[in-house]
C-alpha cells in the first residue's frame, strides 16, 4: 500500500531550479524513461528539450526540492524521444519505487487542481494562486478554491471463511476486488458503506471495522476502508456497477488487485486474521 515517506514535507515557497526533482507529466500522463524508470532534475528535463507549461510546487524529500510539472497543453502525449514514454501513472506502479510513486501521486493531484482551477467557477474570471496557501482566489467575486479530495469507501465483507469481492466493469478479465463507492452530499462514511454494499450486491453489512486509508490520484479520490460482517440478503449484483459479485472461500480467492493497492491490503490483512482467527 503507497504511502507518503516518513522523511516527506509539503513545502509551497519554492521555485523551480536545475536540481530539483521533477515529476513530469502530459496532462495525466507521466514521463518516464523504459530503460531505468527515476525521478529526475529540471536540469535534465531541460537538456532534452522540455519546457515547462504549468508548475506546482509539491514539497522537499531527503534535502531535495520536488515539482509537478506539467508539459504545454498542446504537447503530444505520443511525441516523446526515443527511450521515452508518456502514460498513466499506474502504468509506472511496480517499476518506479514506492516513494517516488507516492510523490508522484500528490504531483499528478496538484496538476490536476491548477489544470481545472484556471477560472472561476462562479463568475468565469482567471484565478490567482495565494501566497503561502495551496488555493487559488478569484480577484472578481473572492471565491477561493483549494484541492479537491472525493471520498470514497470501500469495504471486504465476511462471512466466517468467506469474502465477498466484486469485479468491476473495467476490471481486467477475472479480477476481483473490495467492494467501492462514492460519499453522496449528507453522508457519513459509514452510512456510505451501508448504502453502497447494498446497492451493489443487495447485503445488508454490520459491525462496520475501520482498516485504513489511501490516496487515489485518478484523479482526487482518497479511499477509506473498512471491513463488514455478512447481516443478510442474497447476494445480487448491479450490473450497472459490477460484471459479478461472489462470495469465495479464502483457500480459494481469484485474482486479486496489485499489492500497490489498498485493497489488495484489506483483502491480505483480513485474510491473515480470519486464518489465526484473530
Amino acid at each position: 500500500m503507497i504511502r507518503s515517506p516518513a522523511e516527506f514535507l509539503p513545502e509551497l515557497d519554492l521555485e523551480l531550479h536545475d536540481e530539483a526533482v521533477v515529476h513530469l507529466f502530459v496532462r495525466d500522463a507521466l514521463v518516464q524513461s523504459l530503460d531505468e524508470p527515476r525521478a529526475l532534475p529540471w536540469r535534465t528535463w531541460r537538456a532534452m528539450g522540455f519546457r515547462a507549461g504549468r508548475v506546482q510546487p509539491v514539497g522537499r524529500h531527503q534535502g531535495l526540492d520536488h515539482f509537478a510539472v506539467a508539459l504545454p497543453d498542446d504537447h503530444p502525449a505520443d511525441l516523446m524521444p526515443d527511450g521515452w514514454r508518456a502514460a498513466n501513472l499506474r502504468n509506472w506502479f511496480g517499476a518506479l519505487d514506492d516513494e517516488t510513486i507516492a510523490i508522484g501521486m500528490r504531483a499528478v493531484q496538484m496538476l490536476e487542481w491548477d489544470r481545472t482551477h484556471r477560472f472561476c467557477g462562479a463568475c468565469g474570471t482567471p484565478t490567482e494562486q495565494m501566497p503561502r496557501e495551496r488555493a487559488k482566489r478569484c480577484p472578481s467575486c473572492g471565491l477561493s478554491v483549494y484541492p479537491r479530495i472525493s471520498p470514497a469507501m470501500m469495504a471486504l465483507v465476511t462471512d466466517g471463511d468467506r469474502v465477498l469481492l466484486g469485479r468491476g466493469v473495467n476490471f481486467p478479465a477475472g479480477r476481483y476486488s473490495a467492494l467501492a463507492g462514492f460519499l453522496e452530499a449528507g453522508e457519513s462514511i459509514e452510512d456510505c458503506v451501508i448504502r453502497e454494499v447494498r446497492e451493489e450486491t443487495s447485503v445488508s453489512v454490520k459491525n462496520l471495522r475501520y482498516f485504513g486509508s489511501q490516496s487515489w490520484p485518478f484523479p482526487n479520490s482518497l479511499m477509506i476502508a473498512f471491513t463488514a460482517e455478512y447481516a443478510g440478503g442474497e447476494v445480487r449484483h448491479d450490473p450497472a456497477e459490477l460484471a459479478d459479485a461472489q462470495w469465495f472461500h479464502i483457500d480459494a480467492l481469484p485474482q486479486l488487485p496489485p499489492r500497490h493497492s489498498i485493497s489488495r491490503a484489506l483483502i491480505d490483512a483480513t485474510v491473515r486474521r480470519i486464518r489465526t482467527g484473530g
